[in-house]
């Protein structure tokens, strides 16, 4: 449903390669690089250019990658660093004077930014859109996670978009709807969306734009939707085993991290019940588990 232009990568200093993105398969997405490269994105346009600025006056060199024109009301700019200048970064003076979203491993971008501008709604629901929080997707680390602010609400609109997804699981209590976008598990709240499994930014840009059109699409067409507040089928138990630790060691209760996910997927045992994660050494696991389970219409 979107163009085919390319989207803009640009190097600093200016004599560093840079590619101009008008038209075939960029260089960047042919090489195998062997140099560690982390991206990260912000909140804030503002805070983009606090993290440009101090690079450049330390002399660091960086890429940008732009979401503009397509995905220009969901993302800001991206930076792009090798590992070594993250290191010296940090070293400098950390990232004390700028708020980022994190840093993950670099991945090409896969599919262009669309050359056309987003379209405009007359009543917006999702409102301004801030890439909170970037992180390594707990259930296929070769892959991003990543957490949106909104400033707006959805909640009026989940019920319309619910019968309009016959797919998707709805929880009317804890007022959440999960859907698939083929692999990638999509969660929205109120106020904000959550995606696991992103192939890159672009593609976290582009679930993002998704979920702007399909909300607002949607909520414009309300008089014409009578809204669905059931619960329909709700995503595989393998979603929850991904997001175990995958140890086996019984303390659940269950044979196998497998069979607790079957068991918690069900309504069985509550994921509390996982020790490992909630009281051990898998605690980095909490997060992913818990938003899972709730998108689920299930109490952790």
């Amino acid at each position: 449903m979107f163009g085919v232009e390319e989207n803009c990568r640009v190097a600093w200093p200016p004599h560093a390669e840079h590619e101009e993105c008008r038209g075939g398969a960029p260089a960047y997405v042919k090489e195998a690089s062997r140099t560690v490269r982390l991206i990260t994105t912000f909140g804030r346009r503002s805070e983009f250019e606090k993290a440009a600025a101090r690079l450049q006056a330390l002399g660091l060199p960086y890429e940008t990658i732009s979401p503009e024109p397509g995905y220009a009301r969901v993302g800001v700019p991206a930076l792009v660093v090798e590992q070594k200048v993250r290191l010296e970064l940090a070293a400098r003076d950390g990232d004390s004077g700028f708020i980022h979203a994190g840093w993950v491993e670099f991945r090409a971008a896969r599919h262009p930014v669309p050359a056309e501008p987003p379209p405009e709604f007359a009543e917006d629901l999702v409102g301004e859109v801030a890439i909170m929080v970037l992180a390594p997707c707990v259930a296929d680390k070769s892959r991003m996670r990543f957490i949106a602010h909104l400033g707006g609400s959805l909640a009026p609109a989940l019920p319309y978009l619910n019968a309009e997804l016959p797919e998707a699981c709805y929880n009317p209590k804890g007022e959440t709807l999960t859907f698939m976008d083929r692999y990638r598990l999509v969660t929205l709240y109120p106020y904000r969306v959550v995606v696991a499994k992103n192939d890159d930014i672009v593609d976290g840009w582009r679930v993002l734009e998704l979920v702007r059109r399909r909300i607002n699409e949607t909520w414009a067409r309300r008089r014409e939707i009578a809204p669905c507040y059931q619960t329909r089928e709700k995503p595989p138990a393998l979603e929850i085993y991904k997001r175990l630790p995958k140890t086996n060691c019984r303390a659940c209760g269950q044979l196998t991290c497998l069979a607790f996910a079957v068991m918690v997927h069900d309504g069985e045992l509550p994921a509390s019940k996982c020790k490992p994660v909630f009281a051990g050494d898998y605690g980095h696991l909490r997060d992913a588990l818990v938003e899972v389970v709730a998108a689920m219409g299930m109490t952790p």
